[in-house]
């Protein structure tokens, strides 16, 4: 149950070694304990690494449990073990694959495993989140988007096309859910310097998972269900909706 003072009881990252995602469990741990719940692959070998991160960073207690994306059929399974020990308050969804741009649409394989996470997976453990927060009849679900997925791009089209996908789930699950109690919050960020970008040339309005961070927390605190990082975003993406597609395509990003 979220405190008097607004603060979760209990955080649930699913990605469960996502840089985002555990910034965002540390942000919130800096206004009073919580306990930490990470869904990560079995074989992650940052797992170690990120349950020392949440205790150093003040978690009452952390758990971890095994979740891979691509075991739909497991999902039940791991989002019930989180809420064994009672109600979740904050669900993260951080976890994606991305790849050579190039290769991707070209390799039938690759492609359909990136949309198998960074979409199916997304919507899966979607579902099942608010069936648990609806009964519960509180809870908040931050999900990782991007603006990749508002218009989508020829040099990432992949990759931007899940995105496209789970931000439109989110943003309806939003809305199904605004009634019932919880609410969902979804970021859309630029380009964000973590391990997953480190292969890419670093883009303008690129900006630190802290600042992801602190705009999660700050957002979803004041109830919002679409935010952008850095915030002069939303104004870009105002722009480039727009562009007809015969200019679009030859611009350079």
């Amino acid at each position: 149950m979220i405190n008097a003072v607004g603060n979760p009881q209990t955080i649930l990252l699913l990605g469960g070694t996502s840089e985002i995602g555990l910034a965002i469990c540390t942000e919130y741990l800096k206004k009073g304990p919580a306990r930490i719940v990470l869904a990560a692959l079995p074989d992650d070998p940052l797992r170690a690494d990120a349950v020392t991160q949440m205790e150093a960073a003040g978690a009452s207690s952390v758990e971890v449990v095994d979740f891979d994306a691509l075991d739909t059929d497991g999902h039940a399974k791991v989002i019930d073990a989180a809420w064994a020990s009672g109600d979740v308050d904050v669900a993260i969804v951080a976890f994606a694959l991305d790849g050579d741009p190039e290769e991707l649409w070209q390799n039938q394989r690759k492609a359909v495993r990136v949309a198998q996470v960074n979409y199916t997976a997304s919507v899966s453990v979607g579902v099942l989140l608010a069936e648990k927060m609806k009964a519960q009849g509180f809870g908040r679900i931050i999900v990782m988007s991007s603006v990749a997925g508002e218009r989508v791009r020829r040099s990432n089209f992949v990759y931007g096309s899940t995105k496209a996908g789970l931000d439109g789930f989110y943003l309806g699950l939003g809305e199904a859910l605004r009634s019932h109690g919880p609410r969902v919050l979804v970021i859309r960020p630029g380009m964000v310097r973590t391990r997953f970008s480190a292969h890419v040339k670093e883009a303008p309005l690129t900006v630190d998972k802290e600042d992801i961070a602190t705009l999660a927390v700050s957002a979803a605190q004041q109830g919002k269900d679409l935010v952008w990082a850095p915030g002069t975003f939303r104004y870009v993406m105002i722009v480039l909706r727009h562009i007809p597609r015969a200019i679009f395509r030859r611009l350079p990003i």
